[in-house]
């Protein structure tokens, strides 16, 4: 029942405070007369979306915003980072306090229709899972009967943690917690057995522990969460810029484009498809009310899909995740981008 009621009270809220939004259908004209994309991003989950010691934010997410600022405003530095929780972070996109949400979030039918969002494509494939204390002595999810669970309210988690329990009939107690930050807290302090989110998080969060080899992620992967970036519904324009900017990152890794190589294969490419995608050819980007270069400064500004995921929390870095179902599709994963033609 109360997430029901929260869930409601959300979809109330977004047609109340987005309708103006959708209806003016303009989010281009406003970032741009605003000279800054506000970009809705984690309150802090390294690798992803996190502030560094002087206050920069760098990771997975954080580099789209910059790659969308860059096609918009011709550069990538002029984004604004809100720290949005599980909780606040619907409300802030309805609301237009946010132009674009990318903060590691489920596409759902629900919010996707009820609470009138557009999804502008999966970037990450990820899937829910639970960490627990070696010493617990634990090595299956099924082994958790009875167990506290630390899991964040407001997230789809909580949903697919009692589906798991009722299926598997075991018990937990739950331990609801709002931000990463505070069930990190929790789950080190012992307030829980276990800590319950994707697993791309929980890597994230173990990478970051004083101590990360005393603590083991189960092998259950117990749901499928394509995450993904989010727009309000109602300015289609918008959406597609959104769209087409993760596109062109996943085909610049695709043709071999590189942060590196960009400007030169901008002269020298005899692909057709590279050809349009560089703003050499056609001029795809007017008919979105960009110029021709658009996407040759998304890509330029962190690198395509391939090195953005290398450098911010693939296997070299402390996150260390392999690329699984996010290779491309040429490569037996399931990324791939839309032609460009």
């Amino acid at each position: 029942m109360r997430k029901s009621l929260f869930i409601g009270t959300l979809g109330a809220a977004v047609m109340a405070a987005g309708g103006s939004f959708a209806a003016e259908g303009d989010t281009l004209k406003e970032v741009q007369g605003r000279g800054a994309l506000n970009c809705g991003v984690h309150t802090g989950l390294v690798g992803f979306a996190a502030p560094d010691s002087n206050g920069n934010w760098t990771g997975f997410d954080i580099a789209f915003c910059k790659a969308i600022a860059a096609a918009v405003l011709g550069d990538a530095t002029k984004v604004k980072f809100v720290p949005l929780t599980g909780q606040t972070r619907f409300t802030a996109l309805a609301s237009g306090e946010v132009d674009v949400l990318a903060r590691n979030t489920t596409w759902t039918f629900q919010r996707d229709t009820e609470l009138k969002f557009d999804f502008l494509g999966v970037n990450y494939y990820d899937g829910q899972g639970f960490m627990v204390r070696k010493e617990l002595g634990v090595s299956s999810a099924k082994e958790l009967d009875g167990a506290t669970i630390c899991v964040q309210t407001g997230t789809t988690t909580e949903m697919n943690l009692a589906d798991y329990f009722k299926a598997n009939n075991i018990t937990y107690q739950p331990v609801n917690i709002d931000t990463s930050s505070e069930g990190e807290q929790q789950y080190l302090a012992g307030a829980c057995d276990a800590y319950t989110t994707d697993a791309s998080g929980l890597a994230s969060l173990r990478a970051a522990f004083a101590d990360p080899e005393n603590h083991v992620i189960l092998p259950e992967i117990i749901s499928k969460e394509p995450l993904g970036p989010l727009v309000r519904h109602g300015d289609n324009n918008w959406g597609d810029i959104g769209r087409w900017t993760l596109y062109a990152l996943l085909a610049a890794e695709e043709f071999g484009v590189t942060s590196a190589n960009i400007d030169e294969l901008a002269k020298s490419a005899t692909n057709p498809e590279v050809q349009r995608l560089l703003g050499t050819t056609d001029d795809l980007g007017k008919m979105i009310g960009l110029d021709a270069e658009w996407a040759r400064r998304a890509i330029k500004a962190n690198g395509n899909y391939g090195e953005i995921f290398a450098s911010t929390i693939g296997e070299q870095t402390p996150i260390g995740l392999a690329r699984g179902l996010n290779a491309q599709w040429t490569q037996g994963g399931l990324m791939y981008a839309m032609p460009f033609r």
